[in-house]
């Protein structure tokens, strides 16, 4: 086939890779899409399909959800796609490399950050976590490690005071997606060519949990709040209150001498008719939080019917 005309596979899950498959499917011919299984999903924890299954469903593309892929009929039905190319977006799972050696071009991941920094899991999370100012995307040829592969093309974008890792993942998805497009024809076409990363400035964004949301207020306001961005919508911060979960959906740090002088960290005070709690440096305001049983509500709004607050 004919690098003009690749066959490709999508691998993808999640929402952030919805804009890739769409792209690829307006631009390339994606012959199949391999995605994760459907698993159990809200209250009533049913049957939920991945993002990705969905839009392969609309666009009425093959699409297998193998447990492993490993499994002896992943693998053969890629070969019988018999693909040029294969695409990753947030799949979920690793490839080895009898995969990574299927294609003739190799498989290609659009990564959520500017390669080598934060490679792993979580990139967008753990760029706002740590203050970056930017972040971006990476398409890059993936090798056996995880997110090491050497780079073929980036961009980069300033990441905004107040935003939420869910505002910045739809972000880098769309922009993920225009990159791939733009950078797969000079690739495909060996005009452009692959350069190591600097191993020197790897850094690694590990595996999110539920109780990575706990916030600790011995540490400064500021941390505290982009804790809460990056949190945000999951695994989502959160605080105790009456020995019950209080989820803080958003959240900003001011500075008040006064008031910290009388305050420790952890305790819980009123600033200008809004709920805080003092840290080692600052005053968190909570500003949208979420009390047990109950559903997300203005903190002003918290107040008025929360009289053991202090």
């Amino acid at each position: 086939m004919p690098a003009s005309n690749p066959m490709i596979v999508f691998m993808g899950s999640p929402e952030f890779a919805v804009p890739v498959l769409r792209a690829l499917y307006e631009n390339f011919d994606v012959v199949g899409v391999v995605t994760q299984p459907d698993r159990p999903a809200g209250r009533g924890r049913k049957l939920s399909a991945p993002p990705v299954k969905q839009l392969a469903q609309e666009l009425e593309l093959p699409t297998i959800q193998p447990r492993r892929l490993r499994d002896p009929e992943a693998g053969d039905q890629l070969k019988a796609w018999a693909p040029d190319l294969i695409v990753v977006a947030a799949f979920g799972q690793i490839l080895r490399q009898e995969l990574l050696d299927l294609p003739a071009f190799g498989c290609v991941n659009v990564h959520a950050s500017l390669l080598p920094r934060w490679r792993g899991a979580a990139p967008i999370q753990a760029a706002i976590l740590h203050g970056d100012e930017q972040t971006g995307v990476t398409i890059m040829r993936m090798d056996a490690g995880i997110d090491t592969g050497p780079i073929i093309h980036q961009r980069a974008t300033t990441i905004h005071p107040d935003e939420t890792a869910g505002e910045l993942s739809d972000r880098l998805a769309s922009l993920g997606a225009e990159l791939l497009v733009n950078t797969l024809p000079a690739y495909l076409d060996g005009e452009l060519l692959a350069h190591p990363q600097d191993e020197t400035q790897a850094s690694y964004a590990p595996p999110l949990t539920k109780k990575d949301g706990l916030l600790d207020f011995n540490r400064p306001a500021d941390a505290l709040a982009r804790q809460v961005r990056a949190f945000q919508p999951w695994p989502g911060a959160y605080t105790y209150w009456l020995d019950q979960v209080l989820k803080i959906h958003s959240a900003y740090p001011i500075s008040d001498g006064e008031a910290e002088s009388l305050l420790s960290p952890g305790q819980r005070t009123v600033y200008e008719n809004m709920p805080a709690i003092c840290s080692s440096q600052g005053l968190l305001i909570l500003d949208q939080i979420q009390p047990a049983g109950k559903k997300a509500m203005a903190g002003e709004v918290f107040l008025q019917g929360a009289r053991n607050w202090l």
